[in-house]
Parts: C-alpha cells; sequence; structure tokens
C-alpha cells in the first residue's frame, strides 16, 4: 500500500495532515500546482513500512513559480488603473 501525508502548515491555528490512500503522486502535484494546497510543511510518501520525505520532489515537479512582490504588484496596478479609468469616464 501506498499513500501520501501531506502536512499544511496554517500558522497559530495549528497544522492539518492531509491524508487520502485513494490520492496518487500525480494528484498531489496537480493540487500542489493548482494552490490548492499551500503552506505546505512536509510531503511524506509511505510505502510498506517506510517513509520517505518528497517535499522536494514534489514541489519541482509542480514547478511551483516563485513570485515576487513587484510581479503581484503589476497585477493590481493594472487591475487599479482599469478601475481608475471606468470611474472617470463619462456617462
Amino acid at each position: 500500500m501506498q499513500y501520501f501525508v501531506v502536512m499544511i502548515d496554517y500558522g497559530r491555528r495549528g497544522r492539518e495532515a492531509i491524508v487520502d490512500p485513494e490520492i496518487t503522486r500525480r494528484e498531489v502535484i496537480a493540487r500542489v500546482a493548482s494552490g490548492e494546497y499551500k503552506n505546505i510543511s512536509f510531503i511524506h510518501e509511505i510505502a510498506d513500512r517506510a517513509v520517505d520525505d518528497v517535499t522536494d520532489e514534489i514541489l519541482a515537479e509542480a514547478a511551483v513559480p516563485d513570485i515576487t512582490a513587484d510581479e503581484a504588484d503589476l497585477k493590481a496596478d493594472r487591475l487599479d488603473h482599469a478601475r481608475d479609468l471606468r470611474k472617470h469616464e463619462t456617462a
């Protein structure tokens, strides 16, 4: 039997271990890539009686991009600009 344990850290609110024997490695990667799993502490793969830490491998396969603060602000700036344009339109 093989399954994955994904530990999510919620800060002060604590941590949650997501364990689903039905989920495959591919599904874990898809959930990490989609952002469903955030603030991951670790991901362990449990097969038979062996436990492997596969956090780095899964994150690399999910290709989670590192977004700098400047890049995040660009989208907010575009939305602010569009809102300002609508605000100053003539009716």
